[in-house]
């Protein structure tokens, strides 16, 4: 065992300033963008705020990760691409026309994200956007951006109600999981993809916060109840910044409804059953060894309250994220939200949750990094160390100290 961890964030934001997209759209488009960029008002504080140099300056991240003991990173868009409303995770479904330019937009910010990759050879790995109303066209820049070299695979838009696209158990989305299992290329599920419009008074945003992560969650168990797993054993999810607390209860709940609804597993003659029907031919096993097989956790800033449900979630899918540079991640204070986790625990899992299964889901390679973390990491002795004192300052719900949040 290393004397210091070599600790991967496996939920990091970045994304281009605004006009240094415009080199990596097609040239057809710049005059479209040239228009658009100049009537365009951000509607994010933070990309307009001082720090907002963070999710594009190659050199300051370097420093402030290492800073915070982090080596390498899985990197999440934040800036808004070109010809989007806001950041497209949660973009409405727009016109047939508008979805040409805002596929373009995508394309350069994936372009831009390869190069920003590249400036920082195997600590970054890159999650390339696609949309979904075009799964031919998603499929190909699936196979484009993995050539491109970004590794941290394809990030999954949500399909909210009202969005009028198939819900995510759909079979048309097939073609999208096969070639992601064919490549390798994780496909990630971010909080705050899936949730529909609700407004924005006072109770529409305190809603959105209570429901939102739960939107998240659904991504799960379409994809195993629509058999997804069965038809591509290969295929991965990853579920980023939802918390994992709720993956025990929601696996058993599943487990529970799948004894119910599928005959020959214990479902014959119940209530239930005939809302199974044809479901054992495309869903073969248990819910919860779908999780166990294709399935890991984004566990960003993960709180002390799930530290104790590791083993039911699987020590080798927990994987620890700072959501640098967000307001609500752990930086500048990671080393003591680490702390604050997993002081205590063997040191041997601590390792595998903050950067042995990040390395092996999104295939960073640890003997390159090793150097990095004998220089930057923290010390295995300084994480066993159990936190007395929050430091002043820290925003992130990792140092709350009241009753956790176990919903969903």
């Amino acid at each position: 065992m290393p004397d210091r961890h070599t600790v991967i964030s496996a939920d990091c934001h970045a994304g281009a300033d605004l006009l240094d997209y415009r080199p990596y759209l097609e040239h057809r488009y710049h005059e479209a963008f040239d228009a658009w960029a100049a009537a365009y008002v951000n509607p994010y504080e933070d990309l307009l705020a001082d720090g907002a140099e963070r999710n594009w300056n190659s050199g300051l991240r370097l420093a402030e990760l290492e800073a915070d003991g982090i080596v390498a990173e899985v990197v999440f868009p934040n800036t808004v691409p070109p010809f989007f409303p806001s950041a497209s995770l949660v973009a409405p479904a727009p016109t047939r026309e508008d979805f040409v330019l805002r596929w373009a937009g995508l394309r350069a910010h994936n372009r831009w994200l390869a190069d920003f990759c590249a400036a920082a050879p195997g600590r970054r790995a890159g999650v390339a956007q696609i949309l979904l109303n075009d799964i031919d066209e998603a499929v190909r820049e699936v196979r484009r951006t993995k050539e491109a070299g970004l590794t941290g695979g394809v990030l999954l838009p949500g399909t909210p109600p009202g969005s009028g696209l198939p819900e995510l158990h759909s079979a048309c989305y097939d073609p999208l999981w096969a070639v992601c299992a064919e490549l390798g290329v994780p496909v990630n599920h971010h909080a705050g993809s899936a949730s529909p419009p609700l407004g924005d008074d006072p109770a529409a945003r305190a809603v959105f916060m209570v429901e939102t992560t739960w939107f998240s969650h659904r991504a799960l168990w379409h994809l195993i109840l629509g058999g997804a797993f069965d038809r591509h054993p290969d295929l991965r999810l990853v579920l980023t910044e939802q918390g994992t607390a709720w993956i025990p209860g929601v696996l058993d709940t599943l487990d529970h409804y799948y004894a119910r609804l599928v005959p020959g597993d214990g479902a014959t003659g119940t209530s239930e059953a005939k809302f199974g029907a044809g479901l054992a031919t495309s869903v073969r096993r248990r819910p919860s060894t779908y999780w166990h097989a294709n399935c890991a956790a984004g566990a960003s800033f993960m709180r002390p309250h799930e530290v104790p449900l590791r083993h039911r979630i699987g020590i080798d899918k927990i994987m620890w994220g700072s959501d640098y540079p967000h307001d609500e991640g752990t930086h500048p204070h990671s080393r003591e939200a680490l702390r604050l986790a997993y002081a205590g625990l063997p040191a041997e899992e601590t390792a595998a949750m903050l950067g042995g299964n990040a390395a092996r889901v999104y295939g960073f390679d640890l003997a390159l990094l090793a150097p990095i973390a004998a220089r930057v990491g923290p010390p295995v002795t300084e994480i066993a160390e159990p936190l007395e004192t929050v430091p002043p300052g820290a925003t992130s719900p990792v140092f709350v100290r009241d009753a956790p949040v176990r919903a969903w």
